[in-house]
């Protein structure tokens, strides 16, 4: 670069006027919370309505804070502009909110009576269940039209899984006819256990509708996701080699998924010139 100095902060992305969505990941333990929280307070000073949403299971943005977060998003005291919300994008958390969507598309009846398949499905495409997960969370977050979304990721492994997943529902849509042929019986008598009306929409067709309809969200979402107008990605480590190691493996990684990567946070960094 010829000697040319680089910005030493993030002021251009706090300052940018277009970008919708911010991640924040990089290795366990480099810091990542402390970067996101502080990097959603500074845009919610020039943002009309600011997000910051952990989707990292030790979920460290309530300590941060301190207060408690849920998965529904609550404002930060002391802030009218920026709410938080701790969401599980896991198995166990997957599932949870699958079988909550499904019992609500069902009536709540028909919800337990279809695990099976659901079961089934994640096994022909292990992964689905997180997958179905963060394209119902993302069709939530794009309902509440905040101006920008801040993500306090999971450690690296589980954030590239993440921006993985619209390639999961292409291999899970065609499985929905072979759910079918295996359990069509059972799938076929469920409307009547949901009291739906005879000639109504078979569930399995719904199933399928209903992952469709995510596989479109996620895909709308994603090609926001390779927009560098509207997301980048903020990659967190500390000066040493096993972290740097694996910021410059997330770069290759996030480069490959087209997303725009144009800051690296490095924490633990002491300024000797400054006396520390």
């Amino acid at each position: 670069m010829g000697g040319e100095l680089l910005d030493s902060s993030l002021s251009s992305l706090v300052e940018s006027q277009t970008l919708q969505w911010v991640f924040v990941g990089g290795k366990g333990g480099v810091g990542k919370t402390t970067t996101s929280s502080s990097l959603a307070v500074s845009l919610a000073q020039k943002k009309e309505s600011v997000l910051l949403v952990s989707t990292d299971p030790a979920h460290n943005i309530s300590d941060a804070f301190g207060q408690k977060f849920s998965k529904d998003p609550s404002k930060v005291r002391g802030m009218d502009n920026l709410s938080a919300m701790e969401v599980e994008v896991s198995a166990d958390g997957s599932m949870r909110m699958l079988e909550e969507s499904v019992g609500h598309s069902f009536g709540g009846a028909a919800g337990p009576s279809l695990f099976p398949a659901l079961d089934e499905l994640i096994k022909m495409v292990p992964g689905i269940d997180e997958a179905i997960a963060f394209g119902l969370l993302v069709e939530t977050i794009r309902s509440m039209n905040y101006s920008t979304i801040v993500f306090d990721t999971a450690p690296t492994g589980h954030t590239l899984r993440l921006l993985g997943f619209p390639n999961l529902f292409e291999k899970a849509i065609p499985k929905i006819e072979e759910l079918n042929n295996r359990f069509g019986g059972m799938l076929g008598t469920l409307g009547s256990v949901a009291g739906m009306n005879q000639g109504s929409e078979p569930i399995n067709v719904t199933l399928g509708r209903m992952l469709k309809d995510l596989q479109d969200t996620v895909k709308q979402v994603t090609d926001q996701f390779q927009d560098p107008a509207k997301t980048t990605f903020v990659c967190v480590c500390i000066p040493e080699f096993l972290s740097v190691y694996e910021t410059e493996r997330l770069v290759q990684e996030l480069s490959s998924f087209k997303i725009d990567v144009k800051n690296i946070v490095i924490n633990q960094v002491i300024d000797l010139s400054k006396g520390g």
